[in-house]
């Protein structure tokens, strides 16, 4: 990239926008690791959850760890872009048929593309909804809300956030015949489509819908000076920040899964940051976006260059999401067929071999090799759609 590439010296006209597609970058890039580790680690591949205290290492929690950072910032982001380009001048109108449009064309490419690079196949039978299946269908419901008064949409995603823990004590088996419903909601698990037909919802829409919406709101906050913005963006981390440690630390309310003294070492922390994602309790959604926001004001007006690759990365999100994950498979796969003559080991894999999967170093190693794979084509799609105004662009 040279100095005088468009997409390091930013005009003054997008200048605001770069610290929001850096950390949409960085957020990206690790994921890859996750997927990575998905795909790669023998931990994964035998089922442990990086979370399961009595069985985890601190260096393979923080692995996971990190990456808790990812949906909650994109889907919040994703938000704040919808603001940002109704402040470059599209009408509500337009912003609500492409949301809606969006949304839509996010859950088909989740159960159609989404289950295809994770499992090579096809999901005639059973699918899974994941992270695209909840930002589809939470650009579905902003369609409607960005038609409302600021507050009222903040209050809207502010209730979600903070209330839905409430109901964790709600089970699908109550809502009888509308049980499916709540899992959808609420609750991960299984959904009966047809008879035919199972749908494992990972994801439960509630809170997401609110985290989109309320990054909405936080979009209104690219309307103030730079100065006054940044001042804004620490202040706002820091609150957001304070409140999950002493959220947490009352360990009465936020989160279903109460933290713990462990007789470890260093443990008793892994339980306090051991919070829930699915779905992302409120103490997870402070954890993760007020740290987010912190380094979104760190980020304001300044590009380091060590960072300008995940700038690529942030402008072309999507692209870089369809990209990346078969790449991480198909390599997990040749590994592991050269290793075991078994392309299918991945996480949750049936009956693997005992020595199965490789540890974190190789994990990180496939993961920057990953990274770096995908820069030069991202690369080139984010000159393309500098250059170019075609509307399937916007898709991608």
């Amino acid at each position: 990239m040279t100095a005088a590439s468009p997409a390091s010296v930013p005009s003054p006209a997008s200048s605001r926008l770069d610290s929001v597609d850096l950390l949409r970058g960085l957020v990206m890039v690790v994921m890859a690791l996750d997927h990575t580790r998905d795909f790669f680690h023998f931990g994964a591949i035998h089922g442990i959850d990086p979370g399961d205290l009595a069985r985890t290492t601190p260096a393979i929690f923080f692995t996971r760890w990190i990456t808790h950072f990812c949906a909650p910032v994109f889907s919040f982001l994703a938000g704040t872009g919808v603001f940002l380009a109704a402040m470059r001048g599209k009408t509500k109108r337009e912003l609500s048929w492409f949301l809606v449009t969006r949304g839509i064309w996010l859950i088909l490419l989740e159960l159609t593309y989404g289950y295809f690079v994770l499992t090579f196949s096809i999901g005639l039978h059973f699918n899974i909804a994941l992270v695209l299946w909840s930002l589809g269908w939470s650009m579905i419901v902003l369609a409607a809300l960005i038609h409302l008064p600021l507050w009222a949409i903040a209050a809207f995603g502010l209730t979600l956030i903070v209330g839905h823990n409430a109901f964790d004590h709600v089970t699908p088996q109550s809502w009888g015949a509308w049980a499916w419903l709540w899992q959808v909601l609420h609750v991960q698990g299984i959904v009966k489509v047809s008879s035919g037909f199972l749908l494992f919802v990972a994801y439960p829409l509630v809170p997401w819908l609110g985290v989109m919406a309320c990054g909405y709101v936080f979009g209104a906050i690219f309307r103030l000076e730079p100065a006054v913005r940044k001042k804004w963006l620490f202040r706002l981390g820091l609150g957001l920040t304070a409140a999950f440690v002493l959220l947490r630390l009352g360990n009465i309310y936020g989160d279903p899964r109460p933290w713990s003294a462990q007789p470890r070492a260093g443990f008793t922390l892994l339980s306090f940051l051991n919070t829930a994602k699915y779905p992302p309790s409120l103490s997870f959604l402070l954890m993760t976006l007020g740290p987010a926001i912190l380094l979104l004001g760190w980020l304001e007006g300044r590009t380091p260059a060590a960072l300008r690759p995940a700038l690529i990365f942030g402008r072309v999100p999507l692209f870089y999401y369809l990209l990346h994950f078969p790449l991480v498979h198909a390599l997990a796969a040749l590994l592991h067929w050269f290793q075991w003559g078994r392309p299918d080991l991945a996480s949750g894999a049936q009956n693997p071999p005992a020595g199965a999967g490789v540890g974190l170093v190789g994990v990180y190693i496939a993961w920057l090799l990953v990274v770096v794979a995908v820069y030069p084509a991202c690369r080139w799609f984010a000159e393309l759609k500098r250059r170019r105004r075609d509307a399937w662009l916007s898709y991608l």
